[in-house]
């Protein structure tokens, strides 16, 4: 084996040992944000497995470069791999902003799992207690007992109401009896 192969060999340890520290390092830090916000420990294998997805990447492109593919037929490479990902992207961008919005959502914790939420659409609005939050959608849970799914994306886009637990009670009993005034109504006369 000659010195270059060796030096490859060494370059391609050197290059794994540090992503698996720079993995653990970046996990370590989830897992105490995590403890320290109370978030649920589901949320945080979600982050995690986008840690791990971008250290495979990382490690992959690296292999790449240490065992001597030209720069320029790289780049070739990798903007045909790049224009496949974008036109799939673009087929289904919600994919990709539903992902990111579970991240922005894990970090800024707006709501978490438990709280009575509010969505405000202009179509309908909706409101339950969030059941879970998952990489693509957010499942709410009626006080009728129906089950919501609603994109990641659009729960950044919308306003959202969340009701305190102390205020709950109240607020239920407001909506029944808006509920009930609403089927008091007087009728017009025929």
């Amino acid at each position: 084996m000659s010195d270059f192969h060796l030096f490859q060999i060494g370059k391609s340890i050197s290059l794994v040992i540090i992503l698996i520290l720079l993995r653990y390092i970046l996990k370590e830090i989830v897992v105490r944000f995590a403890r320290k916000s109370e978030l649920v420990e589901h949320r945080t294998g979600l982050i995690i497995k986008h840690i791990d997805f971008a250290v495979i990447f990382l490690i992959v492109l690296g292999f790449i470069l240490i065992w001597g593919v030209e720069t320029k037929d790289l780049g070739w490479a990798l903007s045909s791999v790049f224009a496949v990902i974008g036109i799939g992207f673009f087929a289904q961008w919600s994919i990709l902003s539903n992902i990111t919005s579970g991240v922005i959502m894990f970090f800024t914790f707006p709501y978490k799992i438990g709280d009575y939420i509010k969505i405000h659409d202009k179509e309908y609005e909706y409101e339950g207690t969030i059941d879970d939050i998952k990489a693509f959608q957010v499942i709410l849970k009626t006080t009728k007992g129906e089950i919501i799914t609603y994109p990641n994306s659009m729960m950044l886009q919308k306003g959202v109401t969340v009701i305190k637990p102390e205020e709950l009670d109240e607020y239920l009993e407001q909506q029944e009896a808006e509920g009930e005034n609403k089927h008091l109504e007087v009728q017009p006369e025929d």
